[in-house]
């Protein structure tokens, strides 16, 4: 002991090497003289010659010194001294029996643990005892056989903290099977700290098995948990987010925690206190931020605790609300205004996506709308539900969903019980100058601050005229949200499963009352959808309604608190009727789903309770309790190496430099002798040099050449992005029409020579001069770059496949226009029973497109006016009409000459034959007559392609009140 500090050695019986010194430092005296170098006058020679020989005998004292130091470093090395060894050592000599806690509770302190673990294994290796190594989280895949104390290292190396709660008595019975009745010399159980799950005791009850194997010796590492704090629920109240939290019973003093809520971004929406007060053991704290914020938050955690109990996931928070829309109305676009869902969905469009059935059978439509997984459905005006829309609407609101429903006709006039609806309501309606009636229309009264609309204010000229009444009960105050001024009930609301019905006693549009018009309308549907359940994942095809449906893991929550990619042993989540199951090594808490939509498994449920650890466990011997507190001693061999290194080092050098090897570099450093000075100097460069080098050829792959910088981003090869770069300049230079190859050549050639003779006649009468027309390929040719495509629809001609339809559809889309040019007969309506091959064979081309409503150019539009004044549009034939996008009417429209519509028509059909009408040969010559002689027919036809073609290039300028005066200044008037 020197000055409190104590000194063993693991080999003591090594040190005798230290009487080896004397020895070594007579064998240092014996070393040869180094060479000396000799000047070769003979005279002195001869004088060496005759005086007495002198030679030395010994090496200088200083490096006999630092020989005989090198040597006693590395004997006392080699006896594994360790400066203030622990007096807790292991006793007996069976095997080792270490029994580790892995699960959530370890994240904080695995490190401490980890070293705990590993010096038992240590003092275990150094007596020759094998070690049984258990972990409480790690499932029946542990293996606790007994090992050397190398292979329980590398074990407990691989080993880590998992997000899952301890297992300790599958854990104990693996350990008691692998000692299979060979009663270990030591069981050191390292514990988090906490009790087991369950009642009190739970802990000594798991590790049971372990107290009857005649240990001689018992262990038990018991941290301190009083930091230790867990959340356990979050709800998302009306007035605030609510978050529950607990921590060990029995902690003392009053702990103040910091809450954060992120987004899925990770970004900080909220911070709220979390206080636990003296004596408590469970705490709540609460984020009074707006419910639009609420609804952006994807995770809860603890500031400063670092572990999975700390953290709590949301499901889908993040997304849009998914509302589903249902009507009794048979046709909601014959009157827009009085459509029950007009004002619905204004309402809810810019904050939800909105989704209707495509069936007007409720028994189909229903479970149509849920299997796209909404937070919410609407029914307006439905009274009368089919059985199998009733059952599963039932289960979709028990399983979470929110329904709310609107009054009408129909549900007035319905009978019998509903489960649908919150309360119970009375036969008929309630209207003004009716026997249940009022003598003037009611406003509504102000939001009640217990109210999910508390907030929210009503106009004063918002009233109600007719409703339906609720019968009076118990709970009716409870379960209303809103009410008129005279008190009746106007929203009500009820609890049904794991959903909730919300019923507005009034109708969805105008007719009851004018609140669908107002602001306040909105605020209320908004509010109700923020407080409805995100949607979650959608089920499985084929997944029957009741039936569990499988979600495969997504992002998994570690012991730190940090979602992660899954491991292969992490298994797919069943959610069935019995909700989800309990946090396991298989079903660790995260996320299950998919981007599209998941499920999140937290850690503790709203019943956890935490207990610290009992110091009165029965491990079959008596227990000495030991911390997780830094050892104090110190192996001393490391250093003692390092220092022998070091003497080696320099005794190197003193051998160079006694041999004049740094004098010699100093002399081919600078040509001339310079001492020994410089040769150490340009040593130590060379080190540092090399030392450099070293460093940068690891900072490259290995064997990889050296990287070189970039300056600037690599230039873009056209080519890379498919584009014909000479066509695309060729194309873009000029205006060229464009006409589409059907792999018929005649009717290709009509097509070129039609778009030929109507480009001449363009250049000639206007200010465009377009190019020579372009034949395409719509399956491979860029489209975008004419304003124009001619399409002559033939029967004969082979039919484009899907992509090629694909491409004319997103061509459209992008401003381009497509003439339909139909042969064989006028096309006098688009949907006739009596077509020709050619018509019958354009319906299915324009199946697959999504095209607006048409209708014939009326007298009013812009094309009628683009260029030339015309009232029909003939060709080679007339007598057709020509169809293009219909227009949403102005009202002002007759005081106008044009109705302006809303852009340029994306498609154009016809029968006339246009291509016939303007086709002409080299030398200029018409190539096909008309069907009447009179010239004008053809002028007429020229005309028509002139306020196509401008049509399509200049839009509706003609309309265009806002720009006629700059028109009216450019055209010099």
């Amino acid at each position: 002991m020197i000055g409190g500090l104590s000194l063993s050695f693991g080999a003591p019986l090594v040190l005798f090497g230290l009487l080896a010194l004397p020895v070594i430092w007579w064998l240092l005296k014996l070393t040869p003289p180094r060479p000396q170098t000799e000047v070769f006058p003979p005279l002195r020679i001869l004088q060496r010659v005759l005086k007495v020989e002198e030679t030395p005998a010994k090496s200088p004292w200083w490096l006999t010194l630092l020989r005989l130091l090198l040597a006693a470093l590395i004997i006392l090395a080699l006896a594994a001294p360790i400066l203030n060894p622990s007096d807790e050592r292991l006793s007996g000599d069976g095997p080792l029996a270490v029994l580790v806690d892995n699960g959530w509770a370890s994240a904080g302190d695995w490190d401490a643990r980890e070293a705990a673990a590993a010096d038992l294994i240590n003092q275990a290796g150094e007596a020759g005892r094998p070690v049984s190594l258990a972990f409480t989280a790690d499932g029946p895949s542990n293996d606790a056989t007994p090992v050397e104390a190398a292979t329980a290292l590398e074990r407990l190396a691989a080993a880590r903290p998992r997000p899952v709660p301890a297992d300790r008595a599958a854990a104990a019975q693996r350990l008691a099977t692998a000692l299979d009745g060979n009663a270990p010399g030591t069981l050191a159980f390292l514990s988090d700290g906490l009790d087991g799950e369950g009642e009190p005791q739970a802990a000594s009850a798991a590790l049971a098995p372990l107290a009857g194997l005649g240990q001689g010796q018992a262990l038990l590492y018991r941290p301190s948990v009083d930091g230790l704090a867990g959340l356990t629920n979050a709800s998302n109240a009306t007035d605030a987010l609510s978050v529950s939290a607990v921590r060990p019973e029995g902690s003392v003093g009053s702990v103040t925690y910091q809450l954060r809520a992120l987004d899925a971004q990770g970004r900080e929406v909220g911070r709220a206190p979390l206080v636990f007060n003296q004596g408590s053991a469970a705490a709540e704290a609460r984020f009074a931020i707006p419910p639009e914020l609420r609804n952006d938050i994807a995770r809860l955690e603890v500031e400063g605790e670092a572990n999975a109990a700390a953290v709590r996931l949301v499901d889908d928070s993040f997304r849009r609300r998914r509302v589903g829309l249902l009507s009794g109305e048979a046709a909601d676009l014959a009157q827009p205004l009085l459509s029950p869902l007009y004002y619905i969905s204004r309402a809810l469009e810019p904050f939800a996506d909105l989704a209707r059935p495509t069936d007007a059978d409720l028994a189909r439509g229903v479970p149509e709308l849920i299997a796209q997984r909404p937070s919410m459905i609407v029914l307006a005006d439905i009274g009368v539900l089919p059985e199998a829309a009733r059952t599963e609407l039932t289960r979709w609101v028990e399983g979470g969903g929110t329904l709310v429903r609107f009054a009408g006709p129909r549900l007035a006039a319905s009978t019998g019980e509903d489960p649908l609806v919150p309360v119970r309501l009375r036969g008929g309606e309630r209207q003004l100058g009716g026997a249940l009636s009022w003598s003037e229309p009611q406003a509504i009264a102000p939001m009640a601050p217990t109210s999910p609309f508390a907030g929210i204010t009503v106009p004063e000229d918002v009233t109600v005229t007719r409703q339906i009444l609720a019968e009076p009960s118990v709970d009716l105050t409870e379960r209303t949200w809103a009410s008129l001024a005279d008190g009746t009930p106007l929203v009500t609301a009820g609890p049904l499963g794991s959903g909730q019905i919300v019923l507005f006693h009034t109708t969805a549009e105008a007719t009851w009352s004018n609140l669908p018009i107002s602001g306040a309308f909105v605020d209320m549907l908004r509010r109700i959808v923020t407080l409805s359940r995100a949607a979650g994942p959608a089920p499985e095809a084929g997944t029957e309604p009741g039936e569990a449906v499988t979600l495969a893991p997504y992002r998994m929550l570690d012991a730190n608190g940090i979602l992660t990619s899954p491991d292969p042993e992490v298994e797919p989540l069943q959610l069935g009727p019995g909700g989800p199951p309990r946090v396991s090594p298989a079903h660790p808490p995260g996320l299950y789903g998919s981007e599209e939509g998941y499920v999140a498994l937290n850690l503790l449920s709203p019943d956890t309770v935490l207990r610290p650890l009992p110091a009165d466990l029965n491990l079959g011997a008596p227990v000495a309790a030991r911390g997780y507190g830094a050892d104090a001693s110190r192996n001393l061999t490391p250093w003692l190496f390092a220092g022998a290194l070091l003497l080696f080092a320099l005794d190197a050098l003193a051998l160079l430099w006694m041999n004049g090897v740094f004098a010699r570099l100093g002399r081919m450093a600078g040509g001339r002798r310079v001492g020994t000075a410089a040769g150490v100097s340009l040593c130590l460069a060379a080190g540092a040099m090399l030392l450099g080098t070293s460093g940068q050829a690891s900072a490259q792959e290995p064997g990889g050449p050296p990287q070189t910088e970039r300056r600037g981003p690599r230039p873009a090869d056209p080519n890379d992005l498919g584009i014909d770069v000479a066509a695309a300049i060729e194309a873009t230079e000029t205006t060229h029409f464009a006409y589409v190859e059907t792999g018929e050549s005649d009717v290709d050639e009509i097509s070129r020579q039609g778009l030929d003779g109507l480009t001449q006649f363009v250049a000639a009468k206007t200010a465009l001069e377009p190019g020579a027309p372009v034949g395409v390929d719509i399956t491979q040719d860029e489209l975008s770059f004419y304003p124009l495509i001619y399409w002559p629809i033939r029967a004969t001609a082979p039919m484009p496949d899907n992509a090629a339809i694909s491409r004319i559809d997103a061509y459209m889309k992008q401003g381009g226009t497509v003439l339909f040019d139909v042969d064989e007969g006028a096309l006098g309506g688009l949907n006739g029973g009596a077509v020709s091959d050619g018509q019958r064979r354009l319906r299915d081309i324009l199946a697959d497109l999504d095209i607006p409503p048409l209708e014939p150019v009326p007298a009013d539009h812009v094309l009628t006016k683009a260029f030339y004044i015309m009232d029909d549009f003939p060709g080679r034939h007339e007598g057709s009409d020509l169809w293009v996008e219909s227009l949403v009417r102005d009202p002002n429209a007759a005081e106008r000459p044009a109705n302006a519509g809303d852009g340029v028509s994306s498609i154009m059909i016809t029968s006339n034959d246009f291509a016939s009408a303007w086709a002409v040969d080299a030398g200029g010559m018409f190539l096909y007559p008309t069907d009447s002689s009179d010239p004008v027919q053809r002028e007429h036809a020229y005309r028509a392609g002139v306020n196509i073609a401008m049509y399509v290039l200049t839009g509706n300028y003609k309309a265009d009140q806002v720009h006629v005066p700059a028109l009216l200044e450019r055209l010099g008037q």
